[in-house]
Protein backbone atom coordinates (compact mmCIF):
# COMPACT_ATOMS: atom_id res chain seq x y z
CA UNK A 1 0.00 0.00 0.00
CA UNK A 2 1.15 3.63 -0.10
CA UNK A 3 2.11 5.90 2.68
CA UNK A 4 3.63 9.21 4.09
CA UNK A 5 6.32 7.73 5.51
CA UNK A 6 8.21 10.07 7.82
CA UNK A 7 11.79 8.99 7.18
CA UNK A 8 14.28 11.97 9.04
CA UNK A 9 13.57 15.18 10.23
CA UNK A 10 12.45 17.29 7.93
CA UNK A 11 11.66 14.19 5.26
CA UNK A 12 9.04 12.72 3.88
CA UNK A 13 8.42 10.50 1.63
CA UNK A 14 5.01 8.93 -0.06
CA UNK A 15 6.03 4.97 -0.95
CA UNK A 16 5.23 1.84 -0.72
CA UNK A 17 5.15 -0.16 2.71
CA UNK A 18 3.32 -3.54 3.73
CA UNK A 19 -0.40 -3.52 4.02
CA UNK A 20 -1.31 -4.08 7.96
CA UNK A 21 -2.42 -7.62 8.51
CA UNK A 22 -4.89 -6.96 12.30
CA UNK A 23 -4.15 -8.58 15.03
CA UNK A 24 -7.24 -10.91 16.79
CA UNK A 25 -8.18 -7.89 18.60
CA UNK A 26 -8.20 -5.16 15.54
CA UNK A 27 -9.98 -3.52 13.01
CA UNK A 28 -8.35 -2.88 9.60
CA UNK A 29 -9.85 0.05 8.16
CA UNK A 30 -9.47 1.63 4.88
CA UNK A 31 -8.42 5.17 5.37
CA UNK A 32 -10.43 8.03 3.73
CA UNK A 33 -9.39 11.29 5.39
CA UNK A 34 -7.01 12.55 7.96
CA UNK A 35 -5.98 15.46 9.80
CA UNK A 36 -2.39 17.07 10.51
CA UNK A 37 -1.77 17.54 13.81
CA UNK A 38 -0.04 20.30 15.50
CA UNK A 39 2.16 17.77 17.37
CA UNK A 40 2.76 16.27 13.68
CA UNK A 41 4.42 19.24 12.92
CA UNK A 42 6.89 18.99 16.01
CA UNK A 43 7.33 15.55 15.04
CA UNK A 44 8.01 16.31 11.41
CA UNK A 45 11.24 19.15 12.98
CA UNK A 46 12.60 15.86 15.02
CA UNK A 47 11.21 17.82 17.99
CA UNK A 48 9.17 15.53 19.52
CA UNK A 49 11.50 12.42 21.02
CA UNK A 50 8.16 9.89 21.18
CA UNK A 51 8.14 9.90 17.61
CA UNK A 52 10.86 7.87 15.72
CA UNK A 53 11.71 7.60 12.30
CA UNK A 54 10.82 5.73 10.09
CA UNK A 55 6.83 6.51 11.44
CA UNK A 56 3.74 6.01 9.61
CA UNK A 57 1.87 9.39 11.69
CA UNK A 58 -1.40 10.20 11.53
CA UNK A 59 -3.86 10.14 14.62
CA UNK A 60 -6.90 12.16 13.20
CA UNK A 61 -8.76 10.25 11.31
CA UNK A 62 -12.18 8.43 9.24
CA UNK A 63 -12.30 5.64 7.68
CA UNK A 64 -14.01 2.51 7.06
CA UNK A 65 -14.37 -0.26 8.41
CA UNK A 66 -12.90 -3.64 5.93
CA UNK A 67 -11.39 -6.45 8.00
CA UNK A 68 -11.03 -7.76 11.61
CA UNK A 69 -9.48 -10.42 13.58
CA UNK A 70 -10.73 -13.24 15.60
CA UNK A 71 -12.18 -11.59 18.12
CA UNK A 72 -13.12 -8.23 16.81
CA UNK A 73 -15.77 -8.84 14.68
CA UNK A 74 -18.94 -6.40 16.17
CA UNK A 75 -18.81 -3.95 13.28
CA UNK A 76 -20.12 -5.13 9.54
CA UNK A 77 -17.62 -4.39 6.64
CA UNK A 78 -18.25 -0.90 5.51
CA UNK A 79 -18.99 0.60 8.74
CA UNK A 80 -17.97 4.57 8.52
CA UNK A 81 -15.76 5.08 11.69
CA UNK A 82 -13.24 7.24 13.78
CA UNK A 83 -10.77 6.63 16.38
CA UNK A 84 -9.96 7.38 19.55
CA UNK A 85 -6.11 6.69 18.93
CA UNK A 86 -5.19 6.55 22.88
CA UNK A 87 -4.49 2.89 24.18
CA UNK A 88 -4.78 2.39 27.70
CA UNK A 89 -3.65 -1.12 29.90
CA UNK A 90 -6.74 -0.51 31.91
CA UNK A 91 -5.20 -1.92 34.90
CA UNK A 92 -2.66 0.99 36.44
CA UNK A 93 -3.78 3.57 38.99
CA UNK A 94 -4.47 5.69 36.52
CA UNK A 95 -7.18 3.50 34.52
CA UNK A 96 -8.43 2.57 37.61
CA UNK A 97 -9.82 5.69 38.19
CA UNK A 98 -11.24 6.47 35.10
CA UNK A 99 -8.27 8.68 33.84
CA UNK A 100 -7.71 6.31 30.41
CA UNK A 101 -5.88 9.60 29.29
CA UNK A 102 -3.16 9.36 32.27
CA UNK A 103 -2.39 5.68 32.16
CA UNK A 104 1.26 4.92 32.99
CA UNK A 105 1.85 2.47 29.55
CA UNK A 106 -0.67 4.53 27.03
CA UNK A 107 0.21 4.01 23.86
CA UNK A 108 -1.23 6.20 20.57
CA UNK A 109 -1.81 5.30 16.89
CA UNK A 110 0.56 7.32 14.59
CA UNK A 111 3.18 7.83 17.43
CA UNK A 112 3.64 4.36 19.51
CA UNK A 113 2.29 2.08 16.16
CA UNK A 114 1.53 3.24 12.90
CA UNK A 115 -1.06 5.43 11.82
CA UNK A 116 -3.27 7.00 9.42
CA UNK A 117 -0.83 8.63 6.80
CA UNK A 118 -1.95 5.97 4.68
CA UNK A 119 -4.55 3.51 2.77
CA UNK A 120 -5.08 1.00 5.53
CA UNK A 121 -4.39 1.76 9.27
CA UNK A 122 -4.84 -1.33 11.90
CA UNK A 123 -6.47 -0.22 15.46
CA UNK A 124 -7.87 -2.20 18.00
CA UNK A 125 -11.39 -2.45 18.18
CA UNK A 126 -11.86 -1.00 21.63
CA UNK A 127 -10.57 2.43 20.41
CA UNK A 128 -13.32 2.04 17.30
CA UNK A 129 -16.72 4.94 16.93
CA UNK A 130 -19.12 4.59 14.38
CA UNK A 131 -20.29 8.09 12.93
CA UNK A 132 -23.06 8.72 10.45
CA UNK A 133 -23.10 8.13 6.92
CA UNK A 134 -23.96 11.59 6.25
CA UNK A 135 -21.36 12.78 8.21
CA UNK A 136 -18.58 14.12 5.91
CA UNK A 137 -15.23 12.37 6.67
CA UNK A 138 -13.25 15.75 6.91
CA UNK A 139 -15.56 17.14 9.66
CA UNK A 140 -15.55 13.31 11.36
CA UNK A 141 -11.86 13.65 11.31
CA UNK A 142 -12.44 16.53 13.66
CA UNK A 143 -13.31 14.39 16.40
CA UNK A 144 -9.79 14.03 18.06
CA UNK A 145 -8.65 17.29 18.22
CA UNK A 146 -12.69 18.32 19.27
CA UNK A 147 -12.22 16.35 21.95
CA UNK A 148 -9.07 17.43 22.92
CA UNK A 149 -10.30 20.92 23.06
CA UNK A 150 -13.55 20.40 24.46
CA UNK A 151 -11.75 18.57 27.52
CA UNK A 152 -9.75 21.47 28.38
CA UNK A 153 -12.45 24.26 27.56
CA UNK A 154 -15.26 22.42 30.10
CA UNK A 155 -12.63 21.88 33.11
CA UNK A 156 -11.28 25.88 32.67
CA UNK A 157 -14.52 27.27 32.03
CA UNK A 158 -16.82 24.61 35.14
CA UNK A 159 -16.02 27.51 38.17
CA UNK A 160 -17.22 30.43 36.08
CA UNK A 161 -20.66 31.42 34.92
CA UNK A 162 -20.27 33.00 31.58
CA UNK A 163 -17.06 34.00 31.98
CA UNK A 164 -14.64 35.68 29.02
CA UNK A 165 -12.70 33.94 27.42
CA UNK A 166 -9.02 34.74 25.87
CA UNK A 167 -7.39 31.93 23.70
CA UNK A 168 -3.59 32.43 23.00
CA UNK A 169 -2.81 30.59 19.05
CA UNK A 170 -5.63 29.89 16.29
CA UNK A 171 -4.53 27.17 14.72
CA UNK A 172 -6.50 24.24 15.02
CA UNK A 173 -6.26 23.29 18.86
CA UNK A 174 -7.17 27.31 19.50
CA UNK A 175 -10.06 27.48 17.48
CA UNK A 176 -11.34 24.26 18.51
CA UNK A 177 -11.29 25.91 22.30
CA UNK A 178 -12.92 29.02 21.00
CA UNK A 179 -15.45 27.57 19.53
CA UNK A 180 -16.29 25.30 22.15
CA UNK A 181 -16.22 28.00 24.56
CA UNK A 182 -18.71 29.73 23.31
CA UNK A 183 -20.76 26.46 22.87
CA UNK A 184 -20.83 26.56 26.71
CA UNK A 185 -21.74 29.69 27.25
CA UNK A 186 -19.07 31.89 27.27
CA UNK A 187 -20.08 35.96 27.40
CA UNK A 188 -16.92 36.85 25.23
CA UNK A 189 -14.33 34.89 23.32
CA UNK A 190 -11.10 36.89 22.43
CA UNK A 191 -8.39 34.83 20.37
CA UNK A 192 -4.72 35.83 19.86
CA UNK A 193 -2.44 35.05 17.69
CA UNK A 194 1.05 36.36 15.65
CA UNK A 195 -1.05 35.29 12.05
CA UNK A 196 -3.46 38.33 10.85
CA UNK A 197 -4.61 35.62 8.31
CA UNK A 198 -5.45 33.17 11.06
CA UNK A 199 -6.74 36.29 13.31
CA UNK A 200 -9.46 36.97 10.09
CA UNK A 201 -9.88 33.00 10.40
CA UNK A 202 -11.31 33.17 14.15
CA UNK A 203 -13.80 36.43 13.16
CA UNK A 204 -15.20 35.09 10.01
CA UNK A 205 -15.66 31.51 11.63
CA UNK A 206 -17.86 32.95 14.55
CA UNK A 207 -15.17 31.41 16.93
CA UNK A 208 -14.36 34.89 18.54
CA UNK A 209 -15.81 38.14 18.95
CA UNK A 210 -12.87 40.17 19.13
CA UNK A 211 -9.29 39.28 17.62
CA UNK A 212 -5.82 40.76 18.56
CA UNK A 213 -2.07 40.62 17.11
CA UNK A 214 0.08 40.81 20.68
CA UNK A 215 2.15 43.43 18.89
CA UNK A 216 -0.48 45.53 17.68
CA UNK A 217 -0.31 47.13 21.47
CA UNK A 218 -1.16 46.98 24.91
CA UNK A 219 -2.67 42.95 25.21
CA UNK A 220 -4.47 43.87 29.01
CA UNK A 221 -5.90 46.97 27.45
CA UNK A 222 -7.31 45.51 24.75
CA UNK A 223 -8.93 42.64 26.66
CA UNK A 224 -10.13 44.89 29.39
CA UNK A 225 -11.93 46.73 26.22
CA UNK A 226 -13.21 43.92 24.66
CA UNK A 227 -14.85 42.91 28.00
CA UNK A 228 -16.16 46.13 29.05
CA UNK A 229 -13.77 46.15 31.56
CA UNK A 230 -14.57 42.94 33.23
CA UNK A 231 -11.19 41.52 31.79
CA UNK A 232 -10.72 37.60 31.33
CA UNK A 233 -11.53 34.77 33.57
CA UNK A 234 -10.28 32.00 31.70
CA UNK A 235 -7.27 31.96 29.25
CA UNK A 236 -6.57 28.88 27.52
CA UNK A 237 -3.15 29.09 26.01
CA UNK A 238 -3.75 27.14 22.42
CA UNK A 239 0.42 27.61 21.84
CA UNK A 240 2.98 26.76 24.70
CA UNK A 241 5.18 29.13 24.50
CA UNK A 242 6.87 31.64 27.03
CA UNK A 243 5.63 34.99 25.92
CA UNK A 244 1.86 33.46 26.30
CA UNK A 245 2.30 32.27 29.72
CA UNK A 246 3.73 34.72 30.90
CA UNK A 247 0.88 37.29 29.45
CA UNK A 248 -2.10 34.30 30.63
CA UNK A 249 -0.09 35.04 34.37
CA UNK A 250 -0.47 38.51 33.88
CA UNK A 251 -3.78 39.47 32.07
CA UNK A 252 -6.12 36.54 33.94
CA UNK A 253 -8.28 37.75 36.40
CA UNK A 254 -7.87 37.21 39.99
CA UNK A 255 -9.25 34.16 40.60
CA UNK A 256 -9.35 33.25 37.09
CA UNK A 257 -8.38 29.95 35.52
CA UNK A 258 -5.48 29.27 33.16
CA UNK A 259 -5.71 26.31 31.07
CA UNK A 260 -2.55 25.00 29.25
CA UNK A 261 -2.91 22.69 25.93
CA UNK A 262 -0.27 24.32 23.90
CA UNK A 263 3.03 22.20 23.98
CA UNK A 264 5.32 24.42 22.33
CA UNK A 265 8.38 24.59 24.81
CA UNK A 266 9.09 22.78 28.33
CA UNK A 267 10.51 24.96 31.28
CA UNK A 268 8.76 28.28 31.88
CA UNK A 269 9.41 31.78 33.91
CA UNK A 270 6.00 32.58 35.62
CA UNK A 271 5.65 35.08 38.03
CA UNK A 272 4.65 32.42 40.98
CA UNK A 273 3.86 34.85 43.68
CA UNK A 274 1.79 36.97 41.50
CA UNK A 275 -0.29 33.67 40.93
CA UNK A 276 -0.48 33.19 44.64
CA UNK A 277 -1.34 36.21 45.97
CA UNK A 278 -4.17 36.46 42.96
CA UNK A 279 -5.83 32.71 43.65
CA UNK A 280 -5.30 31.78 39.98
CA UNK A 281 -6.07 28.31 38.94
CA UNK A 282 -3.62 26.61 36.70
CA UNK A 283 -4.04 23.54 34.82
CA UNK A 284 -2.98 21.39 32.05
CA UNK A 285 -5.01 19.10 29.99
CA UNK A 286 -3.01 16.50 27.66
CA UNK A 287 -5.78 14.90 25.69
CA UNK A 288 -9.23 13.85 26.76
CA UNK A 289 -11.63 10.82 28.59
CA UNK A 290 -13.37 8.31 26.44
CA UNK A 291 -16.84 10.40 27.17
CA UNK A 292 -15.15 13.84 25.89
CA UNK A 293 -14.31 11.64 22.56
CA UNK A 294 -18.01 10.09 21.91
CA UNK A 295 -19.36 14.38 23.01
CA UNK A 296 -17.10 15.49 20.23
CA UNK A 297 -18.24 13.27 17.69
CA UNK A 298 -22.18 13.90 19.05
CA UNK A 299 -20.81 17.94 18.55
CA UNK A 300 -19.69 17.20 14.89
CA UNK A 301 -23.01 14.90 13.89
CA UNK A 302 -25.00 17.98 14.80
CA UNK A 303 -23.81 20.50 13.36
CA UNK A 304 -22.56 22.61 16.27
CA UNK A 305 -18.86 22.14 14.94
CA UNK A 306 -17.83 22.18 11.40
CA UNK A 307 -15.19 22.17 9.65
CA UNK A 308 -16.33 25.30 6.65
CA UNK A 309 -14.69 28.11 6.71
CA UNK A 310 -11.04 26.98 8.13
CA UNK A 311 -9.79 23.69 6.72
CA UNK A 312 -8.25 23.22 3.36
CA UNK A 313 -7.62 19.54 1.90
CA UNK A 314 -4.82 17.99 -0.03
CA UNK A 315 -4.16 14.70 -1.33
CA UNK A 316 -2.14 12.47 0.77
CA UNK A 317 0.42 12.26 -2.15
CA UNK A 318 1.07 16.03 -1.66
CA UNK A 319 1.73 15.58 1.96
CA UNK A 320 5.45 16.43 1.98
CA UNK A 321 4.83 19.75 0.84
CA UNK A 322 2.01 20.62 2.85
CA UNK A 323 4.48 19.70 5.78
CA UNK A 324 6.85 22.08 4.18
CA UNK A 325 4.09 24.62 4.02
CA UNK A 326 3.07 24.13 7.16
CA UNK A 327 6.60 24.69 9.25
CA UNK A 328 7.26 27.57 6.53
CA UNK A 329 4.11 29.63 7.37
CA UNK A 330 2.81 28.84 3.25
CA UNK A 331 -0.48 27.46 5.04
CA UNK A 332 -3.04 30.48 6.15
CA UNK A 333 -5.78 27.95 6.90
CA UNK A 334 -6.19 26.86 10.60
CA UNK A 335 -6.62 22.94 9.75
CA UNK A 336 -5.11 20.41 7.16
CA UNK A 337 -6.70 17.29 5.97
CA UNK A 338 -4.68 14.61 3.69
CA UNK A 339 -7.27 12.89 1.59
CA UNK A 340 -6.69 9.25 0.27
CA UNK A 341 -6.14 8.69 -3.16
CA UNK A 342 -10.07 7.57 -4.58
CA UNK A 343 -11.82 8.62 -1.17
Amino acid sequence: MKALVWTAPEKMEYMDVPKPEPAEDEVLIKVETVGICGSEIEGYLGHNSLRVPPLVMGHEFCGRIESWGARAGRYAAGTKVVVNPLISCGDCAACRKGQNQLCASRRIVGIHRPGAFAEWVAVPVSCVVPVSESLDASRAALAEPLACSLRAARRSMVRHFAPNVLVFGAGGIGLLCAKVARLLGASRVIVADTQYDRLKIALDTGAADRAVHPSDGDLRRFVSEATGGDGADVVIDAAGFQPTRAQAMAIVNPGGTIMNIGLGIDETQLAINHQIRSEIEVLGSFCYAPQDFRDAVRLLEEGRVTEEGWTDRLSVAEGGRAFEDLVRGRVRQGKLFLRMEGA
